[in-house]
């Protein structure tokens, strides 16, 4: 792949794409809450493993992936911003389906998102230098960790304080609107998405076999961190799925923002980030069904031996 891949995207859509990401993380933090950054501070293993991971492990891995592997320049700095990004909003809704632990997987969410305002650009272009593939790409971007900086704040941070208050001053309104307000901001997002594919739908065709496999790959490295991050300190089970979850399901929307707002011409760092968005909710979604079904084997087995130790025990008795 030579050069820059011209992408169809208009300052209109910009600012809806602003919109949506902004409207998911209000949605996300109604119903968060003080105690979930103090639970932290009370029980600090699981969610400090998720955000090392996330914010250490992964950016780090992923230059180290595409570096030897001599992935694409455009390619490969659209995995790194997709790796600089903290986790995603959905996590916790897969973390909830596959019986892990949520109140791990919302606190990690919640400081993750307030940590990427620093980390996310510092990340993205630590490692984007650091790599010589990507390094002279990046200059030809002019990067600006600064405006990246700015950006997060408004799409991050701005909406989770609000939510917050928001939750807590009418507690009523998060009863009511919150499942709806997810729901609805996943459809409007993945139908965004699906638009610009539509958009760029030769550029789609023709580029598929360069970044289909390499997100699959991508994303379970991902995966594969979190897990053995969390394997590795012994974490529970719920917990080890959380951090899973977490380093796993990426915020590929936030990459999206950032690279419309700073890199409109790069189609090939479109192209990795948003199918990011759509195959994380696939293998997150399918992870935790299989999870779940463990979990209700495990549950079955437990009641059963119960069964047969009160059978024995009663003919014991007699």
């Amino acid at each position: 792949m030579s050069g820059a891949l011209p992408i169809q995207f208009d300052p209109a859509s910009l600012i809806m794409l602003n919109l949506i990401m902004a409207c998911m993380m209000f949605g996300v933090s109604l119903s968060l809450t003080l105690d979930d950054f103090k639970r932290i501070i009370k029980a600090p293993v699981a969610p400090v493993a998720g955000l090392l991971a996330q914010f250490l492990l992964l950016p780090a891995a992923t230059c180290l992936f595409t570096w030897l592997l001599n992935i694409d320049p455009e390619l490969a700095l659209g995995m790194i911003l997709v790796a600089s990004c903290p986790g995603g909003s959905f996590s916790n809704v897969m973390t909830w389906l596959g019986r892990g632990n949520v109140a791990v997987s919302v606190s990690m969410t919640a400081v993750s998102s307030l940590a990427a305002t620093v980390l996310t650009p510092i990340n993205f272009a630590f490692y984007g230098w650091l790599n010589p593939h990507t390094r002279e790409y990046l200059t030809q971007i002019s990067l600006d960790p600064t405006g990246i900086l700015v950006i997060v704040l408004l799409v991050l941070a701005v909406p989770l304080l609000l939510g917050m208050l928001s939750g807590k001053r009418w507690p009523k309104l998060v009863t009511r609107s919150e499942k709806p307000l997810r729901v609805i901001s996943l459809l409007v997002f993945l139908g965004f998405v699906a638009i610009a594919f539509s958009n760029n739908f030769d550029l789609f065709i023709e580029r598929f076999h360069s970044f289909f496999w390499l997100v699959v790959a991508h994303n379970l490295l991902a995966l594969s961190l979190g897990y053995g991050m969390a394997r590795l300190l012994r974490l529970p089970l719920a917990d080890r799925r959380a951090v899973t979850m977490e380093v796993g399901i990426q915020n590929s929307g936030l990459g999206l923002v950032i690279l419309f707002t700073f890199f409109p011409e790069a189609g090939g760092m479109m192209l990795i980030t948003a199918f990011w968005g759509v195959w994380h909710l696939v293998s997150g979604l399918t992870l935790s069904q299989i999870w779940a079904r463990q979990s209700r084997r495990a549950e079955q087995i437990e009641k059963q031996e119960q069964q047969n130790a009160a059978r024995r025990g009663a003919q014991q008795s007699l």
